[in-house]
């Protein structure tokens, strides 16, 4: 691997289980990971989603660090329409003090919700408008000066948390290439503009006092196994997974039937969010994210372990460092 390799821990609460349960298994991967030479681990914020426990996030990011001891820690992202720029300062430059050196806060445009639980939330639908002017707001925050006279954020002032900003269309290229931050691209789920939307944020970068180079992050599906019939299986239970939740809508589905699902457009619109997945032995998913890595000229790989099952999904993360002998790598 000719780049850094990190985590997307999508914080999933599992069939029979409860967020307890997922929250220890996030503590688990993260200790795995630190070991195993990862470079850096990022929690989603999703809301009124019963499957995904990483909506206060960063509590979570709190709860991982404290368990951890070197491996960087941050949102991918907080969704920023959600919440005031200074609260957001607050709770990551808090997160930057306790555990400093290691905290990022990726940022997102979309609401990470549906139109009613963004009403429990008690946003405007209009607040995404505002997301370039609250990003630099929430920058003015963490590095100073401050864009609201007489106002700062404490703790966060001088913390100089890294932001990141994270996309899945030209939008998110555009604005990141203007406020000159690094890029991350959501192709684990969104894959149709990955090329154009970094071929954009290259040319139009403007160096920053956080970044002299543009930087691109992209995300790629990962199911590794001993055995490619077992990545296979694996893989299939996670596309059934994904029609239940995408189109069944709370429905239960049996095998046959969700298998029908994915052979009609609704089903095919699920298999086509994960265009980029790697799936097999640890041989081949190292050569396709290898090749994945080499045609979009990414700078870092952040993989999200999409199998259903919880002891695959720690065993896939540790034979794809195993690949690429990431702990000597970072060692060295």
């Amino acid at each position: 691997m000719t780049v850094p390799l990190s985590i997307l821990d999508l914080a999933q609460i599992g069939e029979g289980e409860t967020a307890r349960d997922s929250f220890r298994a996030s503590v688990t991967m993260a200790q795995a990971a630190e070991r195993q030479g990862y470079r850096r681990i990022w929690y989603a914020e999703h809301h009124n989603m019963p499957s995904i426990a990483s909506s206060a996030t960063s509590v979570l990011i709190a709860h991982v660090a404290a368990n951890t001891e070197s491996i960087r820690l941050g949102s991918g992202g907080v969704m920023l329409p959600n919440h005031s720029p200074l609260t957001i300062a607050e709770q990551f430059g808090t997160l930057a003090e306790l555990h400093p050196g290691r905290i990022d806060l990726g940022l997102g445009r979309a609401p990470g919700s549906d139109q009613q639980t963004m009403r429990a939330l008690r946003r405007d639908p209009s607040s995404a408008e505002s997301f370039p002017q609250d990003v630099l707001e929430l920058q003015g925050y963490l590095t100073g000066p401050s864009r609201i006279p007489g106002i700062e954020a404490t703790p966060g002032k001088g913390t100089d948390v890294p932001l990141y900003i994270l996309g899945s269309s030209l939008f998110g290229a555009k604005l990141a290439a203007m406020l000159g931050l690094p890029y991350a691209f959501a192709s684990h789920f969104a894959p149709n503009a990955l090329h154009d939307a970094i071929a954009i944020y290259r040319r139009e970068f403007r160096p920053s006092a956080q970044l002299s180079e543009p930087y691109v992050i992209a995300a790629a599906n990962v199911i590794a196994a001993d055995t490619e019939d077992e990545a296979q299986r694996l893989f299939t239970e996670t596309k059934r997974k994904r029609v239940a939740l995408f189109v069944g809508r709370g429905r239960t589905f049996t095998s046959e039937e969700t298998d029908m699902v994915l052979e009609s457009p609704a089903g095919r619109q699920v298999l086509q969010m994960m265009k980029y997945s790697a799936v097999g032995t640890p041989d081949q998913v190292r050569d396709y994210l290898d090749a994945f890595a080499e045609r979009t000229g990414v700078d870092e790989l952040i993989v999200a372990s999409s199998a259903t099952e919880r002891a695959a999904w720690l065993r896939s993360l540790e034979l794809v460092a195993d690949a690429y002998d990431l702990a000597n790598v970072t060692a060295g």
